[in-house]
């Protein structure tokens, strides 16, 4: 529950402390000493929209902070350690800033967090109610919601009738049917879609289908080879050139060693002559002996080139034209799949792989067709069965819950009203059940139930909505409400019993209310009071904590509008002592 809300710079609220706690908290005041403010306050801790207009007049910014009591074991403490918050003690600080230029920034357990975590720890910690709340009890989201809060459809696996008498029931398996069934519908509605894809882009995947095999088979017919391209070229480059080559390459042979030009002019008999000429005089100088040995070698190694020209030569003489030919025509085959798969060789060989995969990935269509039918009619079996039983769920919770309300409003000054659940069939199955809700007031007996939002006024759609948090409360434990100004539209007995409905439900619940009713503050066990005062032209406001004389002071205004009226004083001390008699 909340322990502290602190304020500062938020409206006409220069700067206060709410001391709250647990069981009734009443927060009054004068026309605009700044209820309101308390509750946007509220509203920041928990991931409301932040408005920089308000912002106290002449302020850098705003600041509110909270400090929460919660299980340091639980699910909310472990949501923040996961945003790297940490409690002290089992109390969790809660902050939000804004700035003049609408720029915020939120703190959970001490660490700068995402606005998203305040909205996702405030779900789970608080349930305002405000006239707002009035105008959403009319959508059939909202109604349905109700229903399933109070049939333990939404985790909290119990069914009861509140606080009216009625003892509520364990549910064994209720809490997960509708978690099973949104699953189920998911998965329903994945196949569903997935087959309706494959089933409409089947000819579409066909035609894929042909033109990879067509263009695998293409490819798989040329069978090129990587490093091909280059070979080819150098290939074609000396076949082109084969005339200068082969003259060359028989120059060059003959100058090595001649057989036509005469054995004086080729390398050979030269070299040979040279070596010869050495020789014969080396014995005189064996300076010689190397550069004779030097000649030798060097005419064995022109005999070894000689040969080497030779083959060259032989390999020239064989079909020329017709290996120009066949190369070019092997390039013009690889440049068509180059073109094609390109941009090089080796994508287009690639192609082979990739394009096996997706014509695997494509024949598989009719496969996949029919297990997706298959799976298709099994989760729709299955989800019908879970629907069914949601819809008895509902059914069933709708009879106890409309009897709950109908208790709970008698004793909200409305004994003829009855309140009516109507569980109907859409005929169709959405993402919460194919079931739709609608609560309906009949305001006296004799008249027609007509629905929420065209058969209830202001003051009836509070006490409705009260009766309903009392009845769901039994089922669905909340730690904290707040209500902010629901009982606007009621007074006399009304006005009590409302007081006295909401000092039950603080008996489980931490319960906070906004109110202009001294019939409910009586009820409070805590009772702050918003106070304003002028100082030139800046209204700054605080809250006080009442109790005794203060207190009688503060009612006897919210009755008479005076603060120091003697019947005023009478009327709140009856009041005060009539709310304990109500509540013990």
């Amino acid at each position: 529950m909340i322990e502290e809300i602190s304020i500062r710079n938020l409206g006409v609220i220069g700067e206060a402390v709410l001391p709250l706690g647990a069981g009734l908290t009443v927060l009054t005041g004068e026309t605009g000493a700044g209820k309101t403010m308390v509750v946007t306050a509220l509203g920041l801790l928990l991931g409301d929209r932040a408005d920089a207009q308000a912002i106290r007049s002449g302020a850098t910014g705003a600041v509110v902070e909270g400090r929460w009591s919660i299980d340091g074991q639980g699910l909310i403490a472990d949501r923040v350690r996961d945003a790297g918050g940490e409690l002290d003690d089992d109390e969790l600080i809660l902050g939000r800033s804004v700035s003049t230029e609408g720029r915020s920034r939120a703190v959970v357990g001490g660490r700068s967090a995402p606005i998203s975590v305040l909205t996702e720890i405030g779900q789970k910690l608080v349930v305002v109610h405000g006239q707002s709340d009035q105008l959403r009890l009319r959508s059939a989201t909202a109604q349905r919601d109700a229903l399933d809060r109070f049939a333990g459809l939404t985790g909290a696996g119990l069914t009861g009738a509140g606080l009216t008498g009625a003892k509520s029931t364990a549910a064994t398996s209720t809490s997960t049917i509708l978690s099973d069934y949104s699953a189920s519908f998911t998965r329903w509605q994945a196949a569903q879609l997935e087959l309706s894809v494959l089933i409409t882009d089947r000819d579409r995947r066909a035609r894929e289908a042909d033109g990879l095999r067509a263009a695998m088979g293409e490819i798989d017919a040329v069978a090129p080879l990587s490093g091909e391209v280059e070979e080819l070229s150098g290939r074609a480059e000396k076949l082109a050139n084969l005339e200068d080559l082969r003259l060359a390459a028989s120059g060059a042979h003959e100058f090595l060693s001649a057989e036509e030009i005469g054995e004086s002019h080729d390398v050979l008999f030269l070299l040979d002559a040279a070596r010869r000429q050495l020789d014969r005089v080396a014995v005189h100088d064996q300076a010689l002996e190397p550069i004779v040995e030097a000649l030798r070698d060097a005419s064995f190694r022109v005999v070894e080139i000689s040969g080497q020209l030779a083959g060259y030569l032989s390999d020239l003489d064989s079909d020329t034209a017709r290996e120009l030919d066949a190369v070019q025509e092997r390039q013009a085959q690889l440049s068509t799949l180059i073109r094609k798969y390109g941009p090089t060789l080796d994508d287009a060989i690639g192609y082979l792989d990739t394009g096996s995969a997706r014509l695997l990935e494509l024949d598989g269509d009719t496969d996949r067709i029919d297990a997706l039918t298959l799976s298709v009619a099994t989760e729709y079996a299955g989800l019908v069965g879970l629907g069914d039983q949601l819809s008895a769920v509902r059914r069933s919770a709708a009879d106890r819950l409309a009897q709950s309300v109908t208790a709970e409003l008698a004793a909200l000054a409305m004994p003829n009203a009855r309140l009516v659940v109507e569980v109907s069939d859409r005929g169709e199955h959405g993402p919460v059940g194919r079931d739709q809700v609608a609560l309906l007031l009949q305001p006296h007996s004799g008249s027609e139930p007509r629905a929420l939002g065209r058969g209830a006024s202001g003051g009836e759609l509070s006490r409705v909505m009260l009766a309903l948090e009392v009845v769901i409360a039994g089922s669905d434990p909340v730690d904290t409400f707040i209500f902010d100004e629901v009982d606007a539209g009621v007074g006399g007995a009304a006005a009590i019993e409302v007081g006295r409905r909401l000092a039950l439900l603080a008996r489980s619940s931490q319960v906070i209310v906004v109110t202009h009713l001294a019939q409910v503050a009586a009820f409070a066990t805590n009772h702050l009071r918003v106070v304003k005062d002028q100082s030139g032209t800046v209204t700054a406001s605080s809250v006080e904590t009442l109790g005794g004389d203060d207190r009688l002071t503060e009612m006897a205004r919210l009755l008479s509008g005076l603060q120091d009226s003697a019947s005023g004083l009478v009327h709140a001390r009856e009041l005060i002592e009539t709310a304990r008699t109500l509540t013990r």
